[in-house]
């Protein structure tokens, strides 16, 4: 696997900064564009605090199959200028969108074969970028812990599974701080407000809580494999029927077992207090086999014609 680094320009002239991991051999090659989840995170999934290391293993699985991959620094973050507090839901949308043009663009790169792996809010982008109508677009997507539910349903039911992980005490004040967060939340204006003497990402959030994914999926024309773990605390494993029975084409979905939303394996309940031991483990083997098995199959992997 050889990696280049390259840069994709925003809507605003905003360079995002990222890596393009090639498999071996002559190009050009399928490629995939990778979506994490919410926050600061840069290329690899990675914030300050946690490291969740998404991004190297799924690019070495994908290039040992024969699969390029993009992925890249959020706004303000690692490489890439700007800042993350100020950018918004549909600011990271429109960012997705401009590296899957600037993916589709390079001569490494099949354009008539390209992917899009989402996790978490990633996927909600996937979605979108799999409804698009015009000539760069999705051959195939991925959805891992993707929720398909208006967003303030979503964040609220996330509160909740969080809250019955919890012990039993702390379960009403939890549900007590989330409601006032949401309210504070979309009583704002600005990009960045500060709750409880904390300064977050108001837009984002509002952007969110207003977001509905369903007409987005209703309109994917191209083939989806939705994955979420039983053991997800954040994103309810039920979405995936919905998902399956919203999109019109090829659906396959997988509820793993043991798999949590850190795309880890967990044995026992699953709770926020995990999280740390959970990220000393590496991403699920068995997830990135079923991941870059699909996508082979989809992307046409050793062809240079159309895919179907």
């Amino acid at each position: 696997m050889r990696v280049v680094e390259m840069t994709a320009v925003a809507d605003d002239g905003l360079l995002l900064a990222g890596a393009l991991a090639l498999p071996d051999g002559t190009g050009p090659h399928p490629a995939v564009l990778l979506l994490p989840g919410s926050g600061p995170l840069d290329r690899d999934a990675n914030t300050r605090r946690h490291r969740m290391q998404l991004g190297p293993p799924l690019a070495a699985a994908l290039a040992a199959n024969g699969i390029a991959s993009l992925r890249y620094d959020r706004r303000g973050v690692g490489a890439t200028p700007g800042n993350w507090r100020a950018s918004g839901f549909t600011a990271t949308r429109r960012d997705a969108e401009a590296a899957l043009c600037a993916l589709a663009d390079r001569p490494e790169v099949r354009a008539d074969a390209i992917g899009v792996i989402g996790h978490s809010e990633g996927a909600v982008h996937a979605m979108a970028l799999a409804a698009r109508t015009s000539d760069v677009r999705p051959t195939a997507v991925v959805l891992l812990a993707g929720f398909a539910r208006p967003g303030e349903d979503a964040l609220r039911r996330q509160a909740e599974m969080i809250a019955d992980s919890l012990p039993a005490p702390v379960r009403p004040l939890l549900r007590t701080v989330a409601d006032r967060y949401l309210a504070r939340a979309t009583a704002t204006s600005s990009d960045v407000a500060r709750i409880a003497g904390i300064p977050v990402n108001a837009r984002w959030m509002r952007e969110l809580l207003a977001h509905d994914p369903r007409p987005d999926l209703a309109n994917v024309r191209v083939p989806v494999l939705a994955i979420t773990g039983d053991s997800d605390i954040q994103v309810d494993p039920a979405d995936l029927d919905e998902i399956r029975r919203l999109v019109p084409g090829e659906t396959e979905i997988h509820r793993m077992p043991g798999l949590t939303h850190l795309l880890r394996r967990l044995d026992g309940r699953p709770s926020l207090r995990t999280y740390p031991r959970q990220l000393r483990e590496p991403i699920d083997s068995e997830l990135l086999t079923r991941i870059t098995g699909w996508l082979t199959a989809r992307l046409a992997v050793g062809t240079k014609g159309t895919t179907p």
